[in-house]
C-alpha cells in the first residue's frame, strides 16, 4: 500500500505526557471524589471537556468551564517529564527531509497541547488540530479528515499513528491505514489497524518519485 501522509495524535504516540495527565486528572478526580483509576480508565485520547462532561453530568456547563479552565492551566503548567517517544524525533526529521506532509491531530486543547510539544523538542508540523478546531472529537472521524484536509490530502492516502482505543477507531473511521502505538491487547476493531508497534523507532518509510511512499516495520 502506498500513502502520501502522515498523521500523528500527540500524547502517547509523539510525546510521552503520561506522568503529566495521571497528576493532573489524578488531582481533579480527588477534588470531586473520584478515584484516579476510575478516572484515568475513561479520559484517554478523548477531548477534556468530554470528559468533564462525563464526569460532572447534571451540572451546569458554567460550572463545567470553570474546571475545564482550572484544568487546563494545571496540564499546560505542569510538564515535569514531558519527552519524546523514542523515535518520534528522528522519524519525524526524516518525513521533513523527505518533504512528506504530516500532521498533529490532539485531543488537546492549545495551550495544553503546545506546551508538551515543546516541552519534549519536537519539530512543528505544518498543520495542528486541536480540540478548538473540531466539533466532534475522538472516536469520531472528525478530527483526522480535518487534519488530512489541511494537507491538502484523502484520509484515505494518509497514514495515522494513535495509542488510544477512541483515536484508533477515530483513524478507522476517516479511512485511514492506521499504526497502533502501545494499543491495548483489547482495544476494539485492533486487528483492523496496519501495523503494531511498541515505539516509533521500527517505522521505515520509503518514498518514491511520484511522492507517494511505502511503509514497514523494521524489526
Amino acid at each position: 500500500m502506498k500513502y502520501r501522509g502522515f498523521l500523528f495524535d500527540l500524547d502517547g504516540t509523539l510525546v510521552d505526557s503520561l506522568p503529566a495527565v495521571i497528576r493532573a486528572w489524578s488531582l481533579w478526580g480527588e477534588r470531586h471524589g473520584l478515584s484516579a483509576e476510575e478516572v484515568l480508565s475513561y479520559i484517554h485520547g478523548k477531548p477534556a471537556i468530554n470528559s468533564l462532561r462525563h464526569f460532572m453530568a447534571g451540572q451546569s456547563e458554567e460550572a463545567i468551564q470553570a474546571e475545564f479552565l482550572w484544568l487546563e492551566r494545571l496540564e499546560a503548567e505542569d510538564t515535569q517529564g514531558v519527552q519524546a517517544i523514542p523515535g518520534a524525533l528522528a522519524l519525524l526529521s526524516t518525513l521533513n527531509e523527505l518533504q512528506i506532509p504530516w500532521a498533529i491531530v490532539t485531543s488537546g486543547s492549545i495551550p495544553v497541547a503546545h506546551a508538551r510539544h515543546k516541552a519534549a523538542n519536537l519539530p512543528m508540523p505544518k498543520v495542528f488540530i486541536t480540540a478548538e478546531n473540531i466539533k466532534h472529537g475522538k472516536p469520531n472521524p472528525e478530527p483526522y479528515l480535518l487534519g488530512a484536509e489541511r494537507l491538502g490530502l484523502s484520509a484515505t492516502h494518509c497514514v495515522v499513528v494513535e495509542d488510544a482505543p477512541a483515536g484508533i477507531i477515530s483513524g478507522l473511521d476517516a479511512g485511514s491505514a492506521v499504526i497502533a502505538m502501545n494499543a491495548p491487547a483489547d482495544a476494539p476493531r485492533i486487528n483492523e489497524v496496519t501495523f503494531r508497534v511498541a515505539t516509533l523507532e521500527p517505522v521505515n518509510v520509503i518514498k518514491e518519485d511520484s511522492g507517494e511512499f511505502t511503509l514497514s516495520i523494521v524489526a
